[in-house]
């Protein structure tokens, strides 16, 4: 599998930069138990960084990618055993080995998905080499198979069962995260919904329905950079979270996916699919996440009230925007 791929498997699972998690801890901890190594890392391999999603005996969340030994652990399906940290090639110049915290011994499984990618490693460190048999190399396996269970149980909690689009819970937790990184207004919020999409399920079938929600989502996608995070809040409602936007590009983003929904042909409904959406951007006065999903729901009304599939900001629309005016006037 080609990194590229592999990465995008990764951000699927929504995992990278999440706090510590009681699953993930009673694995990592179980395996310390069963091995006695001073270390336990459950490890993600991001595009640059190892990420640490647990780190038992290690007060670091992530490294430079350069010098993960997981990189070695990435390369096969198979346990990967450094009896001796410092003769082997691989690792006898990490930084790791030769300065602190001098891990002399490594033992990682692969953390692997359905679709054979790997994503990272459950690892074992110790700062004295040691010997690892085949049982035990079946045990840490075995751990990483949990580790991996766990992933996926979380991965289907984190999106919505039909269209894979980030559910409710798991935008509301983004979102939190992003102001806890970003100072407003540097995100932008918008709100979306399908129009008449009761009248799609009532001519054509629940069945159409959701291949409308679900190719519906396809082309957003298709619009998004990977960054951007798309949710689906309820029925045929929407939300899309702009990391790093401005009220500007905001606008753009939401009128592109309206164009691109309005675009694309719907066999199942006999003709094209439209949507109506709301433009937010967070504000250092927002009394928690109400407000501005407030707002935007806010615009997307508007949009609904004057006419539907056009784009409503919450906010008065600069002229310098390319067609915001017009659109606003139509909106307001």
């Amino acid at each position: 599998m080609i990194e590229v791929e592999r990465l995008n498997i990764l951000h699927q699972y929504g995992i990278l930069d999440t706090p510590h998690e009681e699953p993930f801890e009673r694995i990592a901890a179980l395996a310390r138990l069963i091995f006695d190594t001073p270390i336990v890392l459950i490890s993600l391999l991001d595009d640059n960084r190892q990420w640490f999603k647990s780190n038992i005996g290690l007060d670091l969340r992530e490294t430079e990618r350069e010098h993960a030994i997981c990189n070695e652990t990435i390369r096969s399906d198979d346990v990967l055993v450094i009896a001796d940290t410092r003769q082997d090639s691989r690792t006898a110049r990490n930084p790791f080995v030769i300065g602190n915290p001098y891990v002399a011994f490594y033992a990682g499984a692969p953390l692997v998905t359905s679709e054979k990618a790997r994503l990272g490693s459950l690892c074992l460190m110790d700062r004295e080499p040691r010997h690892f048999d085949e049982r035990q190399m079946a045990i840490l396996q075995s751990l990483a198979a949990l580790v991996m269970r766990e992933m996926e149980l979380r991965r289907q909690i984190d999106q919505d069962w039909l269209t894979g689009a980030t559910s409710r819970m798991a935008f509301h937790g983004t979102l939190e995260r992003l102001v806890e990184r970003m100072a407003p207004p540097s995100i932008g919020l918008l709100s979306f919904d399908i129009d008449h999409f009761k009248q799609i399920n009532d001519r054509f079938g629940h069945m159409a329905g959701d291949r409308v929600l679900i190719e519906v989502v396809d082309v957003c996608r298709g619009v998004l950079r990977d960054g951007d995070v798309i949710s689906r809040m309820g029925g045929e409602e929407f939300a899309v979270l702009l990391p790093g936007a401005t009220a500007k590009s905001a606008f753009a983003v939401a009128e592109r996916l309206r164009q691109a929904i309005e675009g694309s042909r719907r066999p199942e409904v006999d003709g094209a699919v439209t949507a109506s959406f709301g433009v937010t951007m967070l504000d250092k006065s927002d009394q928690g996440l109400a407000d501005p999903l407030r707002r935007a729901d806010e615009a997307l009304y508007r949009s609904k009230a004057n006419g539907r599939n056009r784009v409503t900001c919450s906010w008065a629309m600069p002229a310098e925007i390319p067609g915001g005016v017009g659109r606003m006037r139509k909106g307001s």
